[in-house]
């Protein structure tokens, strides 16, 4: 079972999850489909080793492990799984982007209507 980005990282992507890894499974799109967006990172399905590295490291709170997805956020295991096969790439974060804060995070979840 694969780990989720969901639309909690829409237009926030920190990308601090692709730093730590293991085996380079977060991407960003880089195609022309515009039902994948390029606002947000995915993680590929097939290529996700389920070692939970990512998710303490997303300072947005916006990944789950598959079985644990928000309801409201069901849609985006399907959406994430869109990246397999697509021209994509893993990016790298500028050290000097700035980290949310706790405000932020909270107006996010508020945004998305996500209540934990």
């Amino acid at each position: 079972m694969a780990y989720v980005i969901t639309k909690l990282c829409l237009n926030c992507k920190d990308i601090a999850c692709t730093q730590v890894c293991p085996v380079d499974c977060i991407y960003e799109y880089k195609g022309d489909d515009p039902s994948i967006p390029k606002e947000m990172l995915l993680i590929d399905p097939d290529e996700c080793i389920d070692c939970n590295a990512c998710v303490p490291e997303c300072p947005w709170e916006a990944i789950f492990e598959e079985s644990e997805v928000p309801d409201i956020f069901k849609d985006d295991i399907e959406l994430n799984a869109r990246i397999v096969g697509k021209e994509r790439f893993v990016p790298k974060r500028n050290p000097d982007d700035p980290i949310p804060t706790p405000e932020q995070i909270a107006a996010n979840k508020e945004k998305w209507g996500y209540k934990p």
